[in-house]
């Protein structure tokens, strides 16, 4: 791999400084430059301040590095990474390019400016670094050509999606003079150390991502006008229904930015003018007008939507009527072929029923993306030589669920080419004689249609990655049940898959980890938890615990709560190491299986908590006990006392706290010393299998922990006294003083003295007692339930 240390960001707007973020979350040094400013302002004028000032002549950069800190979402995993970014200025600062391996150029997209930029700073680049251009449309050749053939060479477009951090998106473009290997390196980097998604796009105006999508939504907008129907109703469709993200059309328009469709609609429109589409891409009258009211989008606090208060201060959302020009309160128009898909999980499966139903949402779910995925075929090979990479632009730069050729086989293509002809729609020659764009061969591997040669191609599966489909489809299921499977990694190393509704831990998966844990005891050498499904684990299964409080069927519940804390356990004191692979929502029970691992491979993006709580209980898997156990552990290991320690656990416990990305996780102690964190959401399971291994040449079996010396009533009792406080300040509800004593009384080891020996095991007795005395509540029952009619995971 290119080995990148040091980084210049040229550009401190909003992308550049949030580029720098992301780069410091990655642990790279990072210079961060702007314009020196050619005027003062009031305060540094008071300050009595000039313009040959070093604080003046960095503003701006400094300016762009202050705004990190307090943007939402964060862009920063901690706010500690800030100080791996340097500020700096093009006049004085450019001699600190000469140190970098990689210089990325942000500034305006106006091809005039970036040219003269390009040329100030090519002297100062070293001969091994790599220069980019974070370009959203603009022609890399044409900036290529401002430059020496040495650095053509090394020029290339890494186009990140907003924000940098949380978008997986990054299209890169080499020139046309570009070097095939430093592409590969770079593109091998960017995944690795940043991980990012990479899309191999070609130098046509707007990539591949933003030229598919914002196609889809003007030309949606163009459908919505025809047939008369609201923003409301659009994004009714055009949201999960359709595979597509929740913020549907519009709500996506708000995020981006009104005025950014606009320009990239318009970029569109002057650079294509072969486009045989090229009339969509004109912005509608009534978007132009949004524009010249500046209602552009959440920056603005207004656009398609608009969040005010009511005359009585209750929290109210306005819908845009693009027919009159004013606001109406938002409708929730109720379709019923996307009414009858809301509890399909499949997207494929969503997207074919609403495209094949009868009503007015149906209609207008077919005609766009019957427009939409026909406007992608003919875009090869003009933007990009292959399915794949559209598809993958499309998923992680606008987060459809699955991507236009996928949609295409969800549909069923011959279906779709009949029903278009149909319609009177041109159909792409292309199209004729294709079953089907992705399918698996005899051995298991994925495979795509290749236009090119008309035939299918296999998916490579690059170095360092694990396809666990692949491993399924290959005969790598060793055992399987409705909620979990066992594959086989290979090497020894067996992988426990959930694959349960939203990965909720259920009877299913308790049962399989304990044969998991035998099996690769008698087996094999390690053990990974780890899935590829949208969350890790939502926690525990509510459905099963509701309808057992509704039955009374208090003896079930107690052995559900048994079966669970023998499952964490085996995972803690199996005789192989165990390795789990968080990412995503890891929420309850799904916090519980992390934190009995021998080890953790958390992916970067994992928002991880026992949130048990929030319907009325306390975590009982072990999670309760084992963070007894690790404020006694790190009290024991510092020589102090475990006060300080169980009082920041309790809080984590009785606030349902949720970390916002695996960083934070070592500070709550949900990580420890000898966990990892990874990038690369795709290298996720392959890290964890590397881990496992490493863990497995010189395992040594932990012990069931005995004696550990308990922090006692006392501790008990002054975290009690802390909760009436609250309640009497207001603070905390007198319901939620008892839920809190209730887990004071457990993470503190129960009724005794400080210091007395107590065992892991009676730590597990306390845990299930409290679990079943809170279950017995009539608000712990009204709590849950309320949670499974809002169909929410289960979170406070």
């Amino acid at each position: 791999m290119r080995q990148i240390n040091r980084v210049a960001v040229l550009g401190a707007g909003v992308m550049g400084a949030t580029i720098a973020a992301h780069l410091a979350n990655a642990g790279l040094e990072v210079e961060l430059l702007d314009i020196v400013p050619r005027e003062l302002e009031e305060n540094e004028k008071a300050a009595g301040l000039t313009l040959a000032d070093e604080k003046v002549r960095n503003r701006i950069a400094t300016a762009g590095l202050k705004g990190l800190m307090k943007m939402k979402p964060a862009p920063f995993y901690l706010k500690d990474y800030a100080a791996q970014i340097r500020p700096g200025n093009f006049e004085d600062h450019l001699d600190r390019l000469k140190e970098c391996d990689w210089v990325v150029e942000v500034v305006i997209e106006h091809l005039p400016i970036k040219l003269q930029l390009l040329e100030k700073i090519t002297p100062f680049i070293k001969e091994s670094a790599v220069l980019s251009s974070n370009t959203s449309g603009l022609s890399i050749n044409a900036m290529a050509d401002a430059l020496p053939e040495t650095l053509r060479r090394r020029f290339i477009v890494t186009h990140f999606f907003n924000p940098p951090r949380y978008m997986r998106l990054l299209e890169v473009v080499g020139c046309r003079d570009a070097d095939p290997q430093v592409v590969s390196e770079m593109a091998e980097f960017l995944s690795c150390r940043l991980g990012k998604g990479i899309v191999h796009a070609k130098d046509t105006p707007n990539f591949i991502a933003n030229r598919i999508g914002v196609y889809a939504i003007y030309k949606g907008i163009q459908h919505m006008m025809e047939m008369d129907l609201g923003i409301e109703e659009v994004d009714a469709i055009a949201g999960p229904a359709t595979a597509r993200p929740k913020s549907a059309a519009f709500r996506t328009a708000d995020l981006v930015g009104n005025d950014t469709l606009v320009h990239v609609g318009n970029n569109s429109y002057e650079l294509l003018p072969d486009d045989e589409e090229r009339e969509v891409f004109k912005v509608p009258e009534f978007m132009q007008q949004m524009i010249e009211k500046n209602l552009l989008g959440n920056k603005t606090r207004g656009g398609f939507y608009k969040k005010t208060k009511d005359e009585n201060g209750k929290r109210v959302i306005l819908a845009y009527d693009w027919r009159t020009g004013e606001y109406q309160p938002a409708r929730r128009p109720k379709f019923p072929s996307v009414e009858a898909v809301k509890q399909v999980d499949d997207p494929a499966r969503r997207l074919r029923e609403v495209v094949n139903g009868k009503d007015q949402g149906a209609e207008y779910a077919w005609r766009t993306l019957r427009d939409t995925l026909i406007y992608t075929v003919n875009r090869i090979p003009e933007i990009a030589d292959d399915v794949v990479n559209i598809d993958n632009a499309m998923k992680w730069g606008f987060n459809w669920e699955i991507g236009p050729f996928e949609m295409l086989d969800a549909i069923g293509v011959p279906a779709f080419v009949a029903r278009a002809k149909k319609d009177g729609v041109a159909v792409p020659e292309s199209l004729e004689g294709i079953e089907c764009f992705y399918r698996f061969n005899e051995r298991g591997e994925r495979e795509y249609f290749d236009f090119a040669s008309r035939g299918y191609l296999v998916r490579e599966i690059p170095a360092g990655q694990v396809d666990l489909e692949v491993i399924r489809r290959s005969g790598g299921v060793v055992e399987k049940n409705a909620g979990a499977s066992l594959l086989d990694l290979g090497d020894g190393v067996f992988c426990l898959e959930f694959h349960s509704k939203m990965n909720s831990i259920s009877g299913d998966i308790l049962s399989l980890t304990q044969k998991a844990v035998k099996r690769a005891e008698r087996e094999g050498v390690a053990l990974v938890v780890g899935n590829e499904g949208p969350n890790f684990s939502v926690g525990a299964n509510l459905m099963l615990l509701a309808v057992a409080l509704a039955e009374g069927a208090f003896e079930d519940i107690d052995l559900m709560v048994r079966q669970f804390q023998k499952a964490t356990m085996a995972l803690k004191y199996a005789k192989v190491p165990t390795v789990v692979a968080p990412f995503g929502m890891t929420l309850g029970g799904g916090a519980e299986y992390t934190l009995h691992a021998a080890a953790v491979v958390a992916h970067a993006e994992t928002y991880m908590g026992l949130v048990e709580i929030g319907v009325g209980l306390i975590p009982a898997g072990g999670g309760t006990k084992e963070m007894c156990l690790r404020a006694v552990e790190l009290a024991t290991r510092n020589g102090t006392d475990v006060t300080p320690f169980l009082f920041k656990h309790f809080q984590q416990i009785g606030m349902a706290k949720v970390a916002m990305g695996a960083m934070e996780l070592f500070d709550m102690n949900y990580l420890r010393r000898g966990d990892s964190v990874t990038m690369d959401k795709s290298r996720q399971i392959a890290d964890a299998k590397q881990k496992a291994l490493a863990l497995a040449a010189n395992y040594r079996p932990p012990r069931p922990a005995q004696n550990i010396p308990a922090p006692g009533r006392s501790v008990a009792a002054s975290i009690k006294s802390q909760l009436w406080n609250m309640r009497l300040g207001g603070f905390v509800t007198e319901y939620e003083e008892q839920l809190g004593g209730v887990i004071a009384d457990v993470i503190c080891g129960g009724d005794v003295p400080a210091g007395t020996p107590i065992s892991e095991d009676y730590l597990l007795k306390l845990e299930r007692e409290a679990f079943l005395k809170l279950c017995g509540q009539k608000k712990t029952a009204e709590r849950i339930q309320h949670m499974l009619k809002k169909g929410k995971p289960l979170r406070n």
